[in-house]
């Protein structure tokens, strides 16, 4: 009986092997910790401005806020995410959770992606899709649970065409 034909036989798998010059993919657990790291970099601009212009005291009160104020948050949001990761994207392809995780954002390519397109297909996009009521909350979800693709790509890193990979320690 040939190997091929024998149902018994231990599953054959072909492997592949890591290339020099194909960076390798960035953890599942690298990403999250990074999403993590800039949340609450954002959070420390973003809630004490909500707090001064009375969306936060709003809110508690079970006021939703009007379409003008989600718009000023979103500006505000946007403006202190670039603020506080422009510098780092535009050059390197990492915000500050991924500069601290060595991981960073490269199209498909290998090379840092153009920083206006980034933003807008990776971050801007899903944070416009996000506030679309009862729906935005499933794309968002949506979008976090396809880390768990193969290729660890999520929709937003399939829109911007990028992917997320280690970067190479330094010696």
């Amino acid at each position: 009986m040939e190997p091929s034909q024998n149902p018994y036989q231990a599953p054959q798998a072909v492997l592949q092997e890591h290339s020099a010059e194909q960076p390798l993919l960035a953890s599942r657990g690298a990403r999250l910790g990074a999403v993590l790291i800039d949340t609450v970099l954002l959070a420390l601009v973003t809630v004490p401005v909500a707090i001064f212009d009375g969306t936060f005291s709003a809110a508690q009160q079970g006021i939703e806020p009007s379409l003008g104020q989600q718009l000023i948050s979103l500006l505000v949001g946007l403006v202190a995410f670039v603020l506080i990761h422009g510098y780092l994207l535009k050059n390197y392809g990492q915000t500050v959770g991924k500069r601290l995780l060595n991981i960073a954002i490269v199209d498909l390519q290998g090379q840092v992606p153009d920083f206006v397109p980034m933003v807008a297909k990776r971050y801007v996009l899903l944070w416009v899709l996000a506030s679309i009521p009862l729906l935005g909350g499933l794309l968002a979800l949506a979008d976090c649970l396809s880390i768990f693709r193969g290729d660890r790509r999520c929709f937003h890193d399939l829109v911007a065409a990028t992917r997320v990979v280690v970067v190479p320690a330094k010696v």
